[in-house]
Protein backbone atom coordinates (compact mmCIF):
# COMPACT_ATOMS: atom_id res chain seq x y z
CA UNK A 1 0.00 0.00 0.00
CA UNK A 2 2.49 2.43 1.09
CA UNK A 3 4.79 1.86 -2.20
CA UNK A 4 1.52 2.75 -4.18
CA UNK A 5 0.76 5.72 -2.74
CA UNK A 6 4.75 7.12 -2.91
CA UNK A 7 4.41 5.91 -6.92
CA UNK A 8 1.25 8.20 -7.16
CA UNK A 9 2.68 11.05 -5.09
CA UNK A 10 6.14 10.97 -6.97
CA UNK A 11 4.12 10.68 -10.28
CA UNK A 12 1.84 13.77 -9.40
CA UNK A 13 4.93 16.18 -8.21
CA UNK A 14 6.52 15.03 -11.49
CA UNK A 15 3.35 16.59 -13.41
CA UNK A 16 3.30 19.75 -11.71
CA UNK A 17 2.66 23.19 -12.89
CA UNK A 18 5.87 24.80 -13.33
CA UNK A 19 5.95 26.87 -9.91
CA UNK A 20 5.66 30.98 -11.05
CA UNK A 21 8.77 33.28 -10.33
CA UNK A 22 8.49 36.42 -11.65
CA UNK A 23 11.33 38.12 -13.00
CA UNK A 24 10.96 41.45 -10.95
CA UNK A 25 10.73 39.92 -7.67
CA UNK A 26 12.98 36.86 -8.09
CA UNK A 27 16.93 36.40 -6.82
CA UNK A 28 19.37 34.66 -8.09
CA UNK A 29 18.85 31.69 -7.15
CA UNK A 30 15.09 31.64 -8.01
CA UNK A 31 16.20 32.78 -11.43
CA UNK A 32 18.34 29.78 -11.77
CA UNK A 33 16.17 27.09 -11.09
CA UNK A 34 14.11 27.19 -13.81
CA UNK A 35 14.89 26.09 -16.96
CA UNK A 36 16.78 28.04 -19.22
CA UNK A 37 18.03 30.49 -17.07
CA UNK A 38 21.51 30.10 -15.82
CA UNK A 39 24.59 31.88 -14.11
CA UNK A 40 24.98 34.24 -17.39
CA UNK A 41 21.31 34.94 -18.20
CA UNK A 42 20.34 35.64 -14.55
CA UNK A 43 23.52 37.93 -14.14
CA UNK A 44 21.90 39.93 -17.30
CA UNK A 45 18.57 39.87 -16.13
CA UNK A 46 19.60 41.16 -12.74
CA UNK A 47 21.70 43.98 -14.25
CA UNK A 48 18.93 45.39 -16.34
CA UNK A 49 16.54 44.85 -13.16
CA UNK A 50 18.87 47.14 -11.03
CA UNK A 51 17.99 50.02 -13.54
CA UNK A 52 14.12 49.68 -12.85
CA UNK A 53 11.39 46.76 -13.04
CA UNK A 54 10.85 45.43 -16.21
CA UNK A 55 7.08 47.00 -17.51
CA UNK A 56 6.00 44.08 -19.50
CA UNK A 57 7.95 41.34 -21.89
CA UNK A 58 8.45 43.44 -24.69
CA UNK A 59 10.35 45.75 -22.05
CA UNK A 60 12.24 42.35 -21.08
CA UNK A 61 13.43 41.73 -23.99
CA UNK A 62 14.47 45.05 -25.25
CA UNK A 63 16.94 45.26 -22.10
CA UNK A 64 17.99 41.58 -21.39
CA UNK A 65 20.82 40.01 -24.13
CA UNK A 66 20.31 36.44 -24.95
CA UNK A 67 16.33 36.90 -24.58
CA UNK A 68 14.16 37.20 -27.25
CA UNK A 69 10.94 36.07 -28.78
CA UNK A 70 11.67 32.13 -28.97
CA UNK A 71 13.32 32.52 -25.54
CA UNK A 72 10.78 34.79 -24.15
CA UNK A 73 8.40 31.81 -25.01
CA UNK A 74 10.22 28.83 -23.26
CA UNK A 75 11.30 30.84 -20.01
CA UNK A 76 7.14 31.40 -19.55
CA UNK A 77 6.81 27.57 -20.47
CA UNK A 78 9.36 26.81 -17.41
CA UNK A 79 7.17 29.56 -15.24
CA UNK A 80 9.28 32.67 -15.63
CA UNK A 81 6.27 35.85 -15.40
CA UNK A 82 7.02 39.43 -16.08
CA UNK A 83 4.52 41.50 -13.26
CA UNK A 84 2.83 38.51 -12.78
CA UNK A 85 2.34 37.79 -16.49
CA UNK A 86 3.47 34.87 -19.20
CA UNK A 87 4.29 35.72 -22.55
CA UNK A 88 2.23 36.43 -24.58
CA UNK A 89 3.00 36.46 -28.15
CA UNK A 90 0.46 38.66 -29.59
CA UNK A 91 1.35 41.15 -27.20
CA UNK A 92 2.83 44.46 -29.19
CA UNK A 93 7.15 44.38 -29.45
CA UNK A 94 9.20 47.39 -28.53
Amino acid sequence: MAVAWLAALTLAVGHAAPREVDVNRANRAQLEQLRGIGPPLAEHILHARAQGPFRDWSDLIARVPGIRAATARRLSASGLTVDGRPYDEAAPTR
